[in-house]
């Protein structure tokens, strides 16, 4: 039955919806078609998380509520995202996600999304944003160099083997994002906890290994010498990180 629901809630238009509840141990999505959401009541239950897409830049909400654990996860995106909310009740360990992705082998690593958040009203445990930027894919492996040729008993000699390939280099890492917090002028300076690194360089691809020489032979009238080796490759570069973004706090 959970389940069922789970999945009727990940369909359900909800741009006239007055509240929204996302079960313990569930993820939900919401929509972007307006690019607003606004609800009167948003509660994100223990361990449970609300993923945020790419084309909702703003969500306004009454009264929201973090459970233990609860996460909002924020998908990387170029437009900046604006979360308001009158009264904000946050749980212990709960957190706001707007990392950026990490890079693979057919894409680069993406930033942090950039971030405009405003509490009116803040009570719980301590308000806590990684926006950090995704780490960079790592390099190619070289290839491993060829086997040399192997001799003939009347003529020829072991060829050498092939030399391996260099690593390629890693990529580079994502700037974190630039998040912009607005908080009432007494909630402490010490329970706010945002992160907002650049990601990671790829680490470097690793060398080839050298190729084996063409292996001895024995014949009758005399024995033929094996080949030599080849080199191994180089190791390629790391990648760069990426930029660090900024934070900045305006009480209101």
């Amino acid at each position: 039955m959970r389940r069922l629901c789970l999945v009727a809630a990940l369909f359900t238009p909800l741009a006239m919806a007055d509240s929204l509840s996302v079960e313990p141990h569930s993820l939900m999505r919401l929509p972007g078609k307006d690019g607003v959401l606004t609800l009167d009541r948003l509660v994100v239950e223990d361990y449970a998380t609300l993923l945020v897409p790419d084309n909702l830049v703003e969500l306004k909400v009454g009264q929201l509520q973090l459970g233990h654990e609860a996460r909002i996860a924020i998908v990387p995106g170029a437009q900046a995202l604006r979360i308001e909310a009158r009264q904000a009740v946050l749980g212990e360990g709960s957190q706001i996600l707007a990392r950026g992705a990490p890079g693979t082998y057919e894409k680069e690593a993406l930033p942090g999304r950039d971030l405009q958040l405003q509490l009116q009203s803040v009570q719980g445990a301590p308000l806590s944003v990684d926006a950090r930027g995704g780490a960079g894919a790592p390099g190619y492996f070289g290839l491993d160099g060829g086997s040399g040729t192997e001799p003939g008993c009347l003529w020829g000699q072991a060829g050498r083997g092939a030399n391996g390939l260099n690593g390629g280099n890693g990529h580079d890492g994502a700037a974190g994002a630039q998040v912009r917090l607005q908080l009432p002028r007494d909630y402490p300076a010490d329970a706010i906890k945002v992160q907002v690194d650049g990601g990671a360089g790829g680490q470097p691809g690793a060398p080839g290994k050298p190729g084996p020489g063409g292996k001895s032979k024995g014949c009758f009238v005399y024995d033929t010498a094996g080949g030599k080796a080849g080199r191994a490759g180089q190791p390629g570069e790391p990648g760069v990180a990426g930029h660090a973004g900024a934070v900045s706090v305006q009480r209101l």
